[in-house]
């Protein structure tokens, strides 16, 4: 099989060329309890004002505030206590002259009252108490409408359905939400090199680790994904394997047998297929020879077969095509600046991506390379949370220069947080 002449663009237009395809999947309601991680198809418009009514933020006592304005140190107030309500409670007394009502948080404020006294504001003897400071007309409440009135847009269309837009929704009454449908991914991976994991290693072999890791990465995202059995490199098998993975997903991922030689089977397939190839190189490093093609509506990801390469090409390209189809407003990766913290002197011809470890001290974001970082590592992938970027035409980074990075993990720390 002749060698593909590939000509490489750059990583931004890489991106675009992948998020600009018109590809976005339809509509369904699933229950409330099982739509984390999905992209909502509506707006959701308040029906009612939040807070419903005005309530007390805190435990305390409700009183008036004109009868407060003599208090100081030296002359305490005294107030006699006419009811006690808690949350969902509503009291049937109408506060009068020094009179106040015990209250419990998010319990309506009572009639005639309009400030709350916390507890720990008050010197309390049996159905009396006392305060030393003066209030003001809505202190301490938390007023009816304050934070959201009807008619308000509370979550908007395209946005990811996390455990706060979850909150929104439960108190809106939404048992079942609008959402965009979830792709579905299939995961081929290829080369005659590889052995399942539970085979015994052979001579010349290593164990597919690659599909399992894209497996990963999809259910991290809430992706129902299938791996297909390992296919050998002959061009008959691999056109099969892509045909049968198409009929049931939205996107097929192959790892292995991209790159340029005699036994890259990937234009073949996809000439085979009837794709449109969007690139076929891009310039960085690892994952030059990443490739993407669509064909009716579906992706086509053709990635490096060593992991390190592998990995950031689905996080590059894989993880913004699938928020696009879900319908999410946003889908690029987050970029954060970082204080590089070891020197890397290796020359950049192409955008270089370094797995990393980034941290927050509480005063600035610093990053270090995670260990080994040629295209095959696979041990430093496990150790990092970023991506560090070193742009083309660089000839290295010294420890203290600023750099771009990735955050692909949240990550826990050892060390106490100091608040």
């Amino acid at each position: 099989m002749p060698v593909e002449k590939r000509t490489p663009i750059p990583v931004r237009e890489a991106v675009n060329r992948v998020i600009k395809q018109d590809i976005l999947l339809g509509t369904t309601e699933v229950d409330l309890d099982q739509s984390t991680g999905y992209i909502l198809a509506e707006d959701i418009v308040a029906t009612y004002e939040i807070p419903r009514f005005d309530k007390s933020p805190y435990d305390g006592y409700a009183l008036r505030s004109k009868d407060t304005l003599e208090a100081s140190g030296e002359r305490r107030i005294e107030f006699k206590v006419i009811d006690h309500i808690g949350a969902g409670s509503v009291s049937s007394k109408v506060v009068g002259e020094f009179e106040a009502v015990r209250i419990m948080t998010g319990a309506q404020i009572p009639e005639g009252a309009d400030a709350v006294v916390m507890l720990e504001q008050t010197v309390e003897d049996q159905d009396t108490f006392t305060i030393r400071k003066p209030f003001k007309p809505g202190d301490n409440i938390a007023k009816k409408g304050e934070e959201t009135q009807t008619g308000d847009v509370v979550l908007e269309k395209g946005q990811v359905v996390n455990p706060g837009a979850i909150a929104v929704l439960a108190t809106y009454g939404y048992t079942k939400v609008p959402v965009y449908i979830k792709p579905s991914i299939g995961i081929i991976a290829t080369g005659s090199e590889l052995l399942e994991v539970g085979d015994d290693l052979e001579e010349g072999k290593i164990r597919n680790s690659n599909g399992p890791m894209l497996a990963s990465l999809c259910q991290k995202m809430g992706i129902e994904v299938e791996s297909y059995h390992i296919q050998q490199d002959d061009l008959e098998s691999s056109i099969e394997a892509v045909n049968k993975a198409l009929e049931t997903h939205h996107i097929v991922i192959t790892t292995g047998g991209v790159s340029v030689g005699d036994y890259d089977y990937l234009p073949e397939i996809y000439k085979a297929i009837n794709a449109t190839i969007l690139f076929n190189k891009i310039a960085m490093r690892p994952g030059s020879v990443t490739t993407v093609a669509v064909a009716n509506g579906q992706y086509l990801f053709g990635l490096s077969g060593n992991p390190s390469a592998c990995f950031t090409g689905f996080e590059l390209y894989v993880k913004p095509a699938v928020y696009k189809m879900m319908g999410a407003k946003k889908y690029y990766p987050q970029i954060v600046q970082a204080t590089l913290m070891e020197d890397f002197m290796k020359p950049n011809p192409f955008t270089r991506f370094i797995r990393g470890i980034a941290t927050f001290d509480g005063q600035q974001m610093t990053v270090s390379p995670a260990g080994f970082n040629k295209s095959g590592a696979v041990v430093s992938i496990a150790h990092s949370n970023a991506m560090i970027i070193l742009p083309k035409g660089t000839r290295g980074y010294k420890k203290g220069y600023q750099v771009n990075v990735i955050l692909t993990e949240s990550q826990a720390f050892e060390e106490e947080f100091n608040i």
